[in-house]
C-alpha cells in the first residue's frame, strides 16, 4: 500500500507518515516549540498553512517510500477544501486551505495530492482503519474545547453535530458559534469556563463527586445532552456502534450515558446500539487523515 501523510490540527499540529493503516515512524509536532507562537489561535490562517506545508515537505523527504497523498484534518465545517466556519479557530473562516497548501507544496517542489477534512471525521476514519472496520459505518463524538461529530465513510453535508440543539432553554447561550441550546454550549471546555466563572471544568466534575448540588446538576445536564445528541443520531441514521474520545473523555461516565440513552431510545428496532470509550490518541486522527486522503485520491 502506498505511503500517505496525515496531519491533524487541534491544540497543535501533529503529523506522521502512514503506511498500511499504521504510523511508519511515529508522530512529529509542528512547530516544535508551540509557546513561541502563543498557541494556534494566535496564528494567522496563512501561517498555519505554511506550517502544514513544512510538515508535509519534511515528512515526504524523510519517507523511505514515495508519498501518494496528504490528508489534513482541522476543526470546523470543511467543504471542498474551504473552511466555511470554525468557531474554535476563527481565523480559518473562509480560508481556502487546500488551495493554499497545494500552492505551498508546489513552491517546496513536493508533488502529492492534498485533501482537507474535519478533524472528527479523521478520527472516525482512524478508528475504522486501525480496527479493520473500513467496510462498516463508524460514528464518533470527540470531547474537548469543542465537541465534534465524526463519521466514516464520509458523506456530503456539514455534520456539525456539536452544534445540535439539545435544549430549548433560551439561557443556554455558551456556544462559541453564538447559537442557543447547542451541545457544545453545554459540554465544550470553553463553554464550561464561561458558565462557571469561579471554577475550572475539572473542578466542577470533582465538586460533583463530593456532593456539590450545583455541580451535580450540571454533570447530569452534561451527560443528558450527550445522550440526547446520540439518540438523535440513532433516530436519524439508525443504531450501530458509537465511539467517544477526545482530550476530556475522562469526564464521561459511560454507565450514566447508557442509562439516559435507554430513556430516550424506545423503538425496539433502534435499540441495538453499542457505545464505547476510546482513549484519546492523536495517532488515530493522523492515521485517519492519511487513509481518508488515499481513499479520496483514488476515487
Amino acid at each position: 500500500m502506498a505511503n500517505t501523510i496525515g496531519v491533524i490540527m487541534t491544540a497543535n499540529i501533529v503529523a506522521g507518515v502512514v503506511e498500511d493503516h499504521r504510523l511508519a515512524d511515529g508522530l512529529r509536532s509542528y512547530p516544535e516549540h508551540l509557546d513561541d507562537v502563543n498557541g494556534l489561535i494566535e496564528v494567522p490562517a496563512d501561517s498555519l498553512c505554511e506550517i502544514i506545508c513544512d510538515a508535509v515537505a519534511s515528512l515526504a523527504s524523510s519517507s523511505g517510500s514515495p508519498v501518494e497523498a496528504a490528508g489534513v484534518a482541522m476543526p470546523g465545517y470543511v467543504h471542498q477544501g474551504v473552511v466555511l466556519d470554525s468557531p474554535n479557530l476563527p481565523q480559518l473562516k473562509g480560508a481556502r486551505v487546500c488551495e493554499s497548501i497545494r500552492a505551498g507544496l508546489r513552491r517546496r517542489r513536493v508533488d502529492v495530492k492534498v485533501s482537507v477534512f474535519n478533524d472528527a471525521d479523521a478520527v472516525a476514519a482512524g478508528i475504522a482503519a486501525t480496527r479493520g472496520h473500513l467496510e462498516r459505518q463508524v460514528r464518533v463524538w470527540t470531547i474537548g474545547n469543542g465537541i465534534g461529530f465524526g463519521r466514516y465513510p464520509w458523506t456530503e453535508g456539514p455534520w456539525e453535530g456539536g452544534h445540535m440543539v439539545v435544549t430549548l432553554d433560551p439561557r443556554e447561550n455558551y456556544c462559541g458559534c453564538g447559537g442557543r441550546g447547542h451541545l457544545e454550549g453545554i459540554m465544550g471546555h470553553r463553554a464550561m469556563r464561561l458558565r462557571f466563572l469561579d471554577m475550572e471544568p475539572d473542578e466542577v466534575f470533582a465538586a460533583a463527586k463530593k456532593g456539590d448540588r450545583r455541580c451535580m446538576d450540571f454533570v447530569e445536564l452534561w451527560h443528558r445532552a450527550l445522550a440526547a445528541a446520540t439518540a438523535s443520531q440513532i433516530h436519524l441514521e439508525g443504531p450501530g456502534r458509537f465511539y467517544y474520545t477526545g482530550r476530556d473523555i475522562q469526564r464521561l461516565d459511560l454507565s450514566r450515558l447508557q442509562h439516559y440513552l435507554y430513556e430516550m431510545v424506545k423503538m425496539s428496532p433502534l435499540q441495538n446500539y453499542i457505545v464505547e470509550i476510546v482513549p484519546e490518541d492523536p495517532a488515530t486522527a493522523v492515521i485517519g487523515a492519511g487513509v481518508a486522503a488515499l481513499i479520496e485520491s483514488r476515487c
